[in-house]
């Protein structure tokens, strides 16, 4: 039997112990955290509009209308009003024909993987996909490939390798901890002439980036070429839950065999009200995707100007680069007490040797205040001896074809 209280030491002797901290403010770019005022820089509510008005308001206003829950899942007696709603505009937000709502991104993934891909065939993974998209491998019956982050070379060996088991090529567009963005042209190209789909998780691009914050997939010009698009209604949008977008077939047949989809509760009024909002916001208000993308320039180059080591990113996910978990954590420690929260990211979720600051901007975020958190970051890492640490090394030892344990 598992010794609960050895493991957790265990954990604690390796840096890797995880406590959760109280926010006791509403999500801005500044919050209460342990009773304490900082500056936040590792949310995901992008474009702030988790405590934007409108958003708050349309809530409200569901609740009162349609009640606290939907009470039952969509194919018994969840299905209401405003699922239907919300469903159309986030197709008309992607430019795909249909759309199906989800608990979360990670329902989302663990859903639809398994659902498209089968017995005997086989799906390629980017290895730095999120961790939704990796279990969502793990619970397909199919064979997975795990090709070097963002290689197209190698996944397109594994593609031939495979050949008419080719089933399904999924990936982040922009990837969580890194911030750089997937080859996705070269993707679609290799689906195409291979015969197999391809999926893109958005939750870092919907609201961040492409024309109208409409992701990577417009960006590239992609609309028609990408089979299917994840999203989320969690981050930039300022809610909570996730979608899948394309062809009414896709979701019709999703909505039939996505278990975490035909088993679970259907998203409350509340929240599905929250995050029709938040779309008009970001329709209406294109500026704030403008605003956040040159936030995040800004913090690059203050971080930089203060001989700061950060990752390849090209939006709004900075990562500053540590390398082992104890000095992440220290880094970490040293910035909140002078009212800076960046958080530290360890294994499992990054790679050992590979530990950092994951720092995030939001479009709310004031020019000064960034470039003054730049400069608390670089006084603590120049006192920790971290100003110069050196990139992650990169991890060449994917195993080319096999199932993920």
């Amino acid at each position: 039997m598992l010794d609960l209280e050895e493991s957790l030491e265990w954990l604690r002797s390796e840096g890797l112990h995880r406590r959760m901290r109280v926010v006791s403010s509403p999500q801005g770019p500044s919050v209460l955290l342990d009773g304490r005022p900082v500056l936040l820089l590792c949310s995901n509510n992008y474009l702030g509009l988790a405590d934007h008005p409108n958003v708050r308001r349309a809530a409200s206003e569901a609740a009162s209308r349609w009640g606290a829950s939907a009470g039952s899942s969509r194919l018994i007696s969840g299905h209401m009003g405003p699922h239907a709603e919300l469903e159309d505009s986030l197709a008309d937000l992607h430019g795909a024909p249909s759309a199906l709502l989800f608990g979360s991104g990670y329902l989302a993934n663990t859903g639809t993987i398994p659902a498209l891909a089968g017995r005997d065939e086989v799906v390629f993974s980017d290895e730095l996909n999120h961790a939704s998209l990796i279990d969502g491998c793990r619970l397909a019956r199919a064979e997975t490939f795990i090709y070097r982050h963002a290689d197209v070379d190698h996944l397109e060996w594994g593609l031939r390798k495979a050949g008419g088991r080719a089933a399904l090529i999924v990936s982040d567009s922009v990837f969580s901890m890194d911030g750089d963005v997937a080859p996705l042209e070269r993707l679609a190209e290799l689906a195409e002439r291979h015969g197999c789909r391809l999926m893109v998780d958005e939750a870092h691009a919907t609201g961040c980036v492409g024309p109208g914050g409409r992701g990577v997939v417009a960006e590239a010009g992609l609309d028609d070429r990408v089979d299917v698009i994840v999203g989320t209604l969690g981050k930039s949008l300022g809610g909570y839950g996730a979608y899948v977008c394309g062809s009414a077939q896709l979701t019709d047949y999703l909505l039939n065999t996505a278990r975490p989809f035909i088993f679970s509760t259907a998203l409350p009024p509340p929240v599905v009200a929250a995050a029709q909002a938040a779309i008009e916001v970001l329709l209406s208000r294109p500026k704030r995707v403008e605003r956040l993308q040159a936030n995040a320039t800004t913090l690059r180059e203050a971080l930089r100007a203060e001989g700061l080591r950060l990752g390849e990113s090209e939006t709004q996910i900075v990562p500053l680069l540590v390398g082992e978990a104890d000095d992440a954590m220290a880094l970490c420690e040293g910035a909140l007490a002078r009212g800076v929260f960046a958080q530290a990211i360890r294994p499992p979720t990054v790679a050992a040797g590979t530990c950092r600051l994951r720092l995030t901007t939001m479009a709310t975020h004031r020019v000064n205040d960034l470039r003054k958190a730049a400069s608390v970051l670089g006084e603590v890492a120049r006192d920790l001896g971290l100003a110069s640490a050196s990139a992650p090394p990169r991890r060449d030892n994917v195993v080319p074809l096999r199932r993920v344990a």
